[in-house]
């Protein structure tokens, strides 16, 4: 059965300066070129410059003319956050949009960051959160809207508050599940906290659905040599158009977040087909592990610790 064809449109984003991470591929690649299409300066932090330029050049195919450059990120490392964020202050240019999009899902094994922290936790939502605390003054001068891409991984499961590193018992999909929870209430709380202090910034949160994107997909550097079981699953579905979303649906919901004049401060966007697995962008219902707001303001006060991240309050 042929797929109808889901779309939306993206306003003039002429003079905005839009970041985004994780934009070297996949989702990320497709968003990047759709801000840049509508006017946007579009800063990429890639780790890979090589795919950071190959990049580039595909978003230059797609809208020549393009306001696009690549800067250095590892999430996985705080040294690095904090080096990107030094640059961006030096440059001194308001952001306007920021898309906390890039990812790590399910190694097989326990992995840590260069700061020791599980992978998933620290490079999903450590990594993001000292981001934003590192650019915050260009966010506010830019009364910024920031997007978080969380996960259906997050409409289940909890915050293992007694062991957040999966020191003692590591499951994958249970710290994937965690550092998308841990994001979600980031991005909530941020809202929260931007309208008690005056930042002037507005923060929502995006899922992508379930797409045949390169999360599940063989990474050796994750111990992760081939293709899993679940992707190749997905890869079918989709390219049948069961239930499931393609790469080029599963970006217009943080799209959707990040650029519609009516998207909602402290909203929640996904797809809107059966089980939110893919379908047309729409606001829903925050998941259940997203409700708590003292669950958010506890995990803000851990990641402002464990990051020696520091957000005024005026």
């Amino acid at each position: 059965m042929p797929r109808t064809q889901i779309d939306i449109t993206i306003p003039d984003l002429s003079g905005k300066r839009a970041v985004i991470t994780g934009a070297s591929d996949g989702m990320g690649l497709g968003m990047a070129t759709r801000l840049a299409a509508a006017g946007a300066e579009v800063i990429m932090p890639v780790r890979n410059p090589r795919k950071g330029e190959a990049a580039i050049t595909t978003i230059r195919r797609a809208a020549p003319g393009a306001k696009v450059s690549l800067r250095s990120l590892d999430l996985s490392s705080l040294e690095s956050v904090a080096a990107l964020g030094d640059a961006l202050r030096e440059e001194g240019r308001p952001i306007h949009l920021l898309i906390n999009n890039a990812g790590v899902m399910r190694p097989p094994n326990r992995q840590t960051t260069a700061d020791g922290f599980e992978l998933q936790f620290g490079t999903n939502h450590l990594g993001h959160f000292a981001l934003v605390g590192h650019v915050l003054p260009l966010l506010r001068d830019g009364r910024a809207r920031v997007t978080s891409q969380v996960s259906v991984a997050a409409r289940r499961g909890t915050i293992n508050w007694d062991d957040l590193n999966w020191e003692r018992s590591y499951h994958g999909m249970r710290a994937y599940s965690q550092s998308k929870i841990a994001f979600g209430l980031f991005g909530l709380e941020l809202d929260r906290r931007s309208k008690a202090h005056g930042w002037g910034i507005t923060s929502n949160l995006s899922h992508p659905g379930v797409a045949p994107t390169s999360l599940l997909a063989a990474r050796p550097e994750l111990g992760r040599s081939q293709d899993t079981p679940q992707v190749r699953l997905i890869r079918t579905l989709s390219a049948r158009g069961i239930l499931l979303g393609t790469v080029e649906t599963a970006k217009l919901p943080a799209l959707l977040a990040a650029t519609d004049p009516g998207a909602k401060p402290g909203a929640f966007y996904g797809p809107s087909g059966p089980g939110n697995l893919g379908g047309p962008p729409a606001e829903q219902r925050l998941y259940p592990p997203l409700r708590s707001s003292d669950d958010a303001a506890r995990i803000w006060r851990i990641s402002e610790a464990l990051t020696k991240t520091s957000f005024p309050t005026a």
